[in-house]
């Protein structure tokens, strides 16, 4: 009994132990599901598997509302206190937010076995842990007198959007109107995720570059973080729009901010700490992502047959290479600093973190080389594998910790 209080101590002694520990489960579990989903569908083993949701939809929300919201939560929950000087968020907030999203997440997988009412509940679960993470959060930003506030009211928003998206989702299983299923997909992707992801790399990577950098001259124009959030606005907009043929545009503008930070961040430098690193491998990812995403679109506004060019390798460069990238990179560094350890990456989770690398390359591989096409289903699954053999690595490697003391016997 006593070994099970402690457990339960050390797991509610900081926001980001439970909520990292439920994200760890969940990547494992979702990229599970999905490799199993594809196995069947592509005949390689097992037989095609009848869901009550389409499961493309379900991987869909899955990945943006149930998989990366516990880390940024997690993460939030502990930099809003110290960007702002404000108070610390209590642990019955961030244990409820974790309890209600986990077992909406629960309730959702069962769901997808049983019966499409289990995916509504589930869904309306993760929507009331969004709504009391969203509240906390939003208290924290509203009391901050006298403090920069700028990137906490960008992460607000996004915040408030993410609620819209999962809010659309579930009217979606409700009403079936096509409409809402697109407004939760691209709200997640472009209102929610980039904007929040954004806004922590213009604020986190130039710090923690000059923490471990010599002779390192912070460069953080706002007005570049502007101009880019715009630019995510806008692709949002004219993706619901139906416009993506003048998507180049604004996804050209933002490629060509976000190659032009990576340089002036010093991504070759950073390879002096692989800790840094991996940050700044994960911006490198946006600038990539963006630029597929700017010739997509100008091919097929030259020939609107050209809208299979590219296929899906823009949307998994930017999810993949640079959401989870980024998200595992900033929950590394969380992990070990606020468990006492050296904030110094081991050449294990090195190793893991060049593994995503490869599996977001083999992933976007036959859509940006036809050559490979022939190739594409056993591409797609090798991707999927190479992800989840890798996370599973890192959950193994960093989940422990989330129920241990702090190996310097300060509290949190």
């Amino acid at each position: 009994m006593q070994n099970n209080s402690g457990f339960w101590h050390h797991l509610s002694a900081a926001p980001h132990r439970s909520l990292f520990l439920a994200g760890a489960l969940q990547g494992v579990f979702t990229l599970a599901w999905w490799l199993y989903d594809l196995v069947g569908r592509y005949a390689v083993a097992g037989s095609f598997t009848v869901w009550s949701t389409p499961p493309t939809w379900a991987h869909a929300f899955l990945m943006i509302y149930g998989f990366f919201p516990f880390f940024i939560f997690g993460f939030l929950f502990t930099t809003y206190p110290n960007w702002m000087n404000g108070a610390k968020i209590s642990p019955r907030v961030y244990m409820t937010t974790v309890l209600l999203m986990t077992i909406g997440i629960a309730l959702f997988y069962t769901g997808l076995i049983y019966s499409q009412s289990m995916v509504m509940f589930g869904v309306l679960a993760i929507l009331a842990g969004f709504g009391v993470a969203f509240n906390a959060l939003l208290r924290v930003l509203l009391a901050a007198k006298g403090q920069d506030r700028r990137h906490a009211i960008v992460t607000s928003i996004a915040l408030s959007m993410g609620c819209l998206g999962v809010a659309a989702y579930l009217l979606w299983l409700i009403t079936n109107m096509h409409f809402l299923l697109s407004l939760s997909r691209h709200a997640g992707v472009w209102f929610f995720l980039m904007p929040i992801l954004l806004a922590v790399s213009h604020r986190m990577i130039p710090f923690f570059s000059s923490r471990v950098l010599q002779d390192y001259v912070i460069v953080r124009p706002y007005w570049l973080l502007w101009v880019m959030l715009a630019c995510t606005a806008a692709h949002g907009i004219l993706q619901l729009s139906g416009q993506i043929q003048y998507l180049w545009i604004a996804d050209f503008l933002l490629a060509v901010c976000a190659l032009y930070l990576s340089i002036r961040w010093g991504f070759l430098r950073s390879f002096q700490v692989s800790l840094l690193a991996v940050l700044h491998i994960s911006f490198a990812w946006l600038g990539i992502a963006m630029l597929l995403y700017s010739l997509q679109s100008y091919f097929y506004m030259q020939n609107p047959e050209n809208i299979l060019i590219l296929g899906l390798a823009p949307l998994h460069a930017l999810v993949i290479g640079y959401f989870a990238s980024m998200v595992l990179g900033m929950a590394s560094r969380v992990t070990l600093g606020h468990s006492g350890r050296p904030l110094e990456l081991d050449r294990f989770t090195w190793q893991l973190f060049i593994g995503f690398q490869a599996s977001t390359a083999v992933r976007i591989l036959p859509e940006i080389m036809p050559v490979f096409g022939s190739f594409t289903p056993l591409l797609y699954l090798l991707a999927g594998l190479i992800w989840l053999f890798c996370f599973l690595l890192w959950a193994a490697h960093f989940i422990p910790i989330y129920w241990r003391p702090r190996v310097d016997g300060k509290p949190g």
